[in-house]
C-alpha cells in the first residue's frame, strides 16, 4: 500500500472529511436513516467514496489504492464523529482488507471496491463474531466449481452490496468465495438493528454459485487480518464518537445553570466529566498503540483486541453519562446523544463483545 507522507497530510485528510461531512448536514444524514429504507446514503457515499476517493484507502496500489492503516484510522475517526451512514467500514475496510490479504489478489474485485462499488463480508459466526471454528457456511464441490450453503447473521452493508465475500468451511479448512447477491440462491434479509445508521442483514446461501478466492484453508488468515484492521477502525470511530459526546456534554455543562451557577461548576459534575475524559484519552491511546504495532502480526492482533475491548466500553460509558448529564432533554429521542448511544451499543457487539476480545487477549498472551 502507498502511504501518505506525514502527520500533516493525515491532519489535512481528517479536516477535509470533517468539512465535507459538515457541509452534508453533520448529523442530518444519520438521523434521516431512521426512515430512509436503505442501508447507506448513496449521495454521501458518492461524494466521499468516489469523488473524494475514500473507497480506495488502504487497498493495494495495483488496484488504485492509496494509504494504509493510518489513513483508514484517520477517516474512520472523522466519519465516526458524525455517524456518517456510508459503507466505508463494511466495504472498504472489512471486505477490502480481507481481499487485500489474499495471494494472489482478486484484482478485478478490489478495483471495483476502490472505485466505490460496495462489498460485504459474510464472516460472522452465530454470535456475530469471527471464529474460524464456528463458521456457519459450508462449501462443497459442484463439478468444476464450488457452491456454498449456510446462514450468517449480522452482516453490515449486505443490503446494498454488489459483492459478497464469504468465508466458508471446506475440505481444507476455511476458504474465501465470491458470491453475487443477485444469485437466486442468495437471500439477504434486513434485520432490526438498534443503530439505524449502520443496518445489518442476515445472508442465507442455498447452494449459491461461487468464485473461489483462496485454497488450502488460507482464507482464515486473510479474514483474521481483515477483522483486526476492521476492529481498529471501529475503535477509532468509537474514540472520536466518545470525544464528540464529551465535548457536547462539557459545552452543555457550561451553559446549563442551576441555583444561578453553571452546572459545570459543581464538584460532582466536574468529577464525572474528568472520569469521562480519562476514558476518552485512553481510547485514543489504545488506537494509537494499535497503529504502532502494524508491522508485527502477533502484536497487531493483541493490540486490535485491546482497542476493541477498551474503546467499546469507553464509548458506551461516555454516551450513558452524556444522556444523564444533559438531564431531562438528554432523555428525549430527539436529542443527538441518542444517535451516539445507539451506535455505541451496536458497535460494542459488532465482531464480538468486550468479553470475547478480553478472552482473545488472554489467549494471545498465553495467560
Amino acid at each position: 500500500m502507498m502511504e501518505l507522507a506525514d502527520k500533516q497530510e493525515l491532519a489535512d485528510l481528517r479536516a477535509t472529511v470533517n468539512e465535507l461531512c459538515g457541509d452534508a448536514g453533520d448529523l442530518a444524514p444519520a438521523r434521516a436513516m431512521e426512515t430512509a429504507g436503505v442501508d447507506h446514503d448513496p449521495e454521501l457515499w458518492d461524494m466521499l467514496g468516489r469523488q473524494m476517493g475514500l473507497a480506495c484507502l488502504g487497498l493495494p496500489e495495483q488496484v488504485g489504492g492509496l494509504g494504509g492503516l493510518a489513513e483508514i484510522v484517520t477517516v474512520s475517526g472523522a466519519l465516526g464523529a458524525t455517524l456518517a451512514p456510508v459503507p466505508f467500514w463494511s466495504s472498504t475496510v472489512l471486505a477490502g482488507q480481507i481481499l487485500a490479504a489474499l495471494d494472489p489478489l482478486p484484482v478485478d474485485v478490489l478495483t471495483e471496491l476502490a472505485e466505490g462499488e460496495v462489498g460485504a463480508a459474510v464472516v460472522a459466526d452465530p454470535d456475530g463474531r469471527w471464529d474460524p471454528d464456528r463458521v456457519p457456511v459450508h462449501a462443497h464441490a459442484d463439478g468444476d466449481g464450488w457452491r456454498v450453503t449456510g446462514r450468517s447473521h449480522f452482516v453490515a452493508g449486505a443490503g446494498s452490496a454488489q459483492h459478497l465475500v464469504v468465508a466458508a468451511q471446506g475440505t481444507d479448512g476455511v476458504d474465501l468465495f465470491l458470491v453475487s447477491p443477485n444469485d437466486p440462491a442468495v437471500t439477504v434479509l434486513p434485520q432490526l438493528s438498534l443503530d439505524f445508521t449502520r443496518p445489518l442483514a442476515s445472508v442465507e446461501l442455498s447452494g449459491a454459485a461461487t468464485r473461489r478466492l483462496s485454497f488450502g484453508g488460507a482464507g482464515a488468515i486473510a479474514v483474521q487480518r481483515g477483522v483486526d484492521v476492521a476492529l481498529i477502525a471501529l475503535a477509532a470511530e468509537q474514540a472520536t464518537g466518545a470525544q464528540r459526546c464529551l465535548d457536547m456534554t462539557v459545552s452543555y455543562a457550561k451553559l446549563r445553570h442551576q441555583f444561578s451557577r453553571s452546572i459545570g461548576s459543581f464538584q460532582a459534575v466536574k468529577h464525572r466529566l474528568v472520569d469521562l475524559l480519562v476514558q476518552v484519552e485512553f481510547a485514543h491511546s489504545a488506537v494509537d498503540r494499535a497503529l504502532a504495532s502494524d508491522n508485527d502480526p502477533a502484536a497487531f492482533s493483541e493490540a486490535a483486541a485491546v482497542a476493541a475491548a477498551w474503546c467499546a466500553d469507553a464509548y458506551r460509558d461516555v454516551c450513558a453519562e452524556t444522556i444523564q448529564l444533559h438531564g431531562g432533554i438528554g432523555f428525549t429521542w430527539e436529542h443527538d446523544a441518542h444517535l451516539f448511544f445507539r451506535r455505541a451499543h451496536a458497535d460494542a457487539v459488532l465482531l464480538g463483545d468486550g468479553a470475547f476480545h478480553r478472552e482473545r487477549i488472554a489467549s494471545l498472551l498465553s495467560w
